[in-house]
């Protein structure tokens, strides 16, 4: 990847992957390709096929036991993953699997102030199960199966790489957002026009009194937190006994005339 400035970036990602053409495009693109192109963050996406070492074999084979599809050889990981620790000593490494501790916005935190990570991007069936012990983490994005672990990867890159100090615009940005508080979704937002078919912004918003819009924007996202995703919070209690607005079947809340 592209990087103008010439000091250490704040975050690298070093990626394994079949399929490191995937992530060529992440540059000039949105806050984190900006940040890439400033040299604040690095992504190095590393062909796995260079470890095949000539095996018939060089990637994967058949599961012992049988069953369906084709499972990743240790061989070529071992060697990837041990060539890359000699070269650039990454502080932590991810296998990134469908059987991984979910992904958070806590995780993203925490990674973002790792300095360098390794990410392995699995295919088939998945891995030979004694490539585990190679890495210190394995994460999943969700409970579905991708097809690889690369879109995987790209959700890591951006959701970490966004918390990394001078990639945002401001500070703020990320302190507001949905999960940021790990039990509350981000509060609804408005802009102009101020009146839009008929619905119109919240009084409270346009009225400069930055305690009532503070107060109003906890409501909201207990509000919408409790009625959304009641598993962030199951003990969440409202700051008020009633709401500003009414929620819409689009989940905004607006003042009708």
């Amino acid at each position: 990847m592209n990087n103008v400035e010439q000091h250490k970036p704040e975050l690298t990602f070093h990626v394994l992957t079949l399929f490191p053409e995937m992530f060529s495009g992440l540059a000039g693109m949105g806050v984190v390709g900006r940040a890439i192109d400033r040299g604040v963050l690095a992504v190095e996406a590393h062909q796995l096929r260079d470890y095949s070492g000539g095996s018939p074999h060089p990637l994967d084979d058949h599961p012992y036991g049988g069953g369906p599809g084709m499972v990743m050889r240790p061989e070529p990981i071992f060697a990837a993953v041990e060539d890359l620790r000699k070269r650039v000593a990454p502080a932590t490494s991810i296998l990134l699997t469908p059987q991984g501790k979910p992904f958070d916005q806590a995780t993203a935190a925490r990674l973002s102030r790792a300095g360098s990570i390794m990410m392995f991007c699995g295919r088939y069936e998945g891995v030979d199960e004694r490539v585990r012990e190679l890495f210190d983490e394995e994460l999943s994005v969700g409970d579905y199966v991708l097809s690889g672990g690369e879109p995987a990867a790209l959700t890591i890159i951006d959701a970490t790489g966004r918390l990394v100090p001078g990639v945002l615009g401001s500070a703020e940005s990320a302190r507001a957002e949905s999960y940021s508080d790990p039990n509350l979704l981000e509060y609804p937002q408005y802009t102009r026009p101020e009146e839009f078919r008929g619905r119109k912004v919240p009084p409270v918003l346009l009225s400069g009194n930055h305690a009532d819009i503070e107060r109003w924007r906890r409501e909201q996202a207990q509000a919408r937190t409790r009625e959304r995703r009641p598993d962030l919070a199951p003990d969440l209690k409202s700051d008020a006994d009633g709401k500003s607005g009414k929620t819409g079947k689009t989940g905004k809340t607006w003042e009708n005339e």
